[in-house]
């Protein structure tokens, strides 16, 4: 979606409506207002998002308006002609007049512009309305109006009011606080990832233990609204524990394309203010934003960093007010989903120092599973994943690759991978001028990587991850885990 298609899309809403072919022309601002909704989650600026709003607020009235012009047609359509008697008394009857039928008024000349000077549209003329001549009496007076008359004005009005509940329909679902909390509100939906992040369950290689459970907590309650209740009912906390570089964000990114919930991907930096009270309340309007926005998953990475253990000698006062209201928030999430999966709200977490958190989140983090370091077969499927743009030589061997890397995390082995790709190249440019370098074609840089050049990458990127941090997360997880 561009913006040259958006303003577009409204040049042709408003043609629609100047030639009188209303229809079409509201179906034309519903795809605008639409589109204006999906960009406007994609916008982080503030001051760029409200001009936006006050675009979609225009876009929404002048489309109330040609509704309008719509209902006002189909109630003369509705009117029915008098039928002509088969005979009349010339002292006190007249001829009722028959009102000449039209297919659509006077065109309109020009349609409202919303861009112009932030002011409300006019209001569009539908042309003068052709009104039927009530019947007189014998002294002239008017006649009462009759009661199939008062049926069509109700009728009009109730189609009128219905007009206006679906415009109201099409408006966008924001969180509004109001008051002085506007600007936190804000910050914090800037922090939504409404866009796809676009990982997907098959791009993440080995740990499916990690997927199956991320499934039966997120994915399976929305499916399964009647089983999973009371004692069955979802998981409030899921904390992934494991080294660094064994893919936990990569999981959470999948939970937010798979899972097609709202996502919330909040750092510790988002709940800090310098102002005092400030980090608590924008701990609350997160979890009130939650609930709002539900079904929704909220992801908090290096959750340490945020909940680390109170009543250390190194604590500030202002930190233990923020994890006394995470903690009290997180208890009370539980109470929105119980009954209802689709109103759930899930904290995913993730941490490289478990043995760091409070013990209180600990408990409120109900599942927690490790993230181990990728098996041989899970090797080898990351070298697949991670090469499979990428031309290889007949010579290479990935599962010899994979048995060398023995120790390795999916970032390591990305790595090695990336190093090795850029071998041939390097071979390649090697003593030239940088003319001679730019002068290069594209046949000449179509080179594959060949068995030495993992063989050289792996001399060169060794493992991140020892073997006395993997014995600490493994006595961690065999304390503490709840897989």
């Amino acid at each position: 979606m561009s913006l040259f298609e958006i303003s577009e899309n409204v040049k042709l809403a408003r043609e629609y409506a100047l030639l009188g072919n209303y229809s079409s022309a509201v179906v034309c601002y519903q795809g605008v207002l639409e589109q204006i909704k999906k960009y406007l989650f994609s916008v982080r600026d503030s001051v760029l998002q409200q001009k936006w709003q006050q675009v979609w607020q225009e876009i929404n009235e002048e489309t109330r308006h040609v509704r309008e012009i719509m209902t006002t047609l189909e109630s003369f359509s509705m009117e029915t002609p008098p039928s002509k008697p088969s005979s009349f008394n010339q002292d006190h009857d007249i001829m009722p007049v028959q009102v000449e039928r039209r297919s659509s008024p006077c065109p309109v000349r020009r349609a409202p512009g919303p861009y112009k000077d932030n002011k409300p549209n006019t209001r569009l003329s539908a042309g003068p309305r052709a009104v039927r001549p009530s019947p007189r009496g014998p002294n002239g007076d008017k006649g009462k109006p009759q009661r199939g008359k008062e049926k069509k004005e109700n009728s009009s009005k109730s189609k009128d009011d219905k007009s206006k509940a679906d415009v109201s329909e099409t408006e966008v679902k924001r969180f509004d606080r109001g008051g002085e909390d506007k600007d936190l509100v804000e910050t914090l939906e800037r922090d939504i990832i409404s866009q796809n992040p676009n990982v997907k369950w098959d791009d993440i290689a080995d740990l499916e233990e990690a997927k199956k459970l991320l499934k039966e907590a997120v994915v399976l309650p929305m499916w399964m609204p009647e089983f999973f209740k009371g004692i069955r009912r979802p998981w409030k906390g899921v904390l992934m524990v494991g080294p660094p570089g064994t893919g936990k964000t990569l999981l959470a990114k999948a939970v937010a394309t798979e899972c097609r919930t709202t996502f919330f991907n909040v750092s510790s930096s988002t709940l800090t203010s310098k102002y005092r009270g400030e980090s608590e309340k924008l701990v609350r309007l997160l979890f009130e934003m939650a609930r709002f926005y539900a079904p929704t998953t909220i992801f908090i990475d290096e959750i340490d960093s945020m909940c680390s253990r109170r009543g250390t000698s190194e604590e500030h006062e202002a930190s233990r007010r923020v994890k006394a209201e995470l903690l009290v928030q997180m208890d009370g999430v539980g109470g929105t989903s119980e009954n209802d999966p689709s109103k759930m709200v899930m904290v995913l977490a993730a941490t490289n120092f478990p043995w760091d958190i409070d013990e209180a989140l600990r408990r409120r983090l109900e599942k927690r599973i490790y993230i181990p370091l990728p098996s041989a077969k899970g090797r080898v499927e990351l070298l697949k994943i991670s090469l499979k743009e990428l031309e290889l030589a007949h010579d290479v061997d990935l599962d010899k690759i994979a048995e060398q890397m023995e120790g390795y995390s999916g970032a390591d082995i990305t790595n090695v991978c990336r190093d090795a790709s850029l071998m041939a190249m390097r071979r390649r440019i090697e003593g030239l001028t940088p003319e001679e370098i730019r002068n290069l074609s594209r046949d000449e840089m179509h080179m594959p990587t060949t068995m030495e050049d993992f063989e050289t990458a792996l001399k060169k990127v060794s493992k991140s991850v020892s073997a006395a941090d993997l014995e600490k997360y493994e006595k961690w997880i065999t304390e503490f885990g709840s897989c």
